[in-house]
């Protein structure tokens, strides 16, 4: 049996507004569920991730400069 590549880089906190783990950009239920999706499911994910951290690192740095 092949390992299964994963974003996970053991940074596991879920961000309250978005939902997301901050350090792999999953929602809950892909993390959950990441096993049993294909090949094609975990790569599509995997393609959106950089942009899920983009954006949830620039919310929580936006929200951090706010007095």
């Amino acid at each position: 049996m092949s390992a299964i590549e994963s974003p996970c880089n053991k940074v596991c906190a879920v961000d309250p507004v978005s939902a997301l783990c901050v350090g792999c950009g999953r929602t809950l239920a892909e993390i959950e569920g990441w096993l049993r999706f294909t090949s094609d499911e975990r790569a599509r994910i995997m393609a959106e991730l950089p942009g899920r951290l983009k954006s949830l690192h620039y919310s929580r740095t936006a929200a951090a400069d706010t007095p």
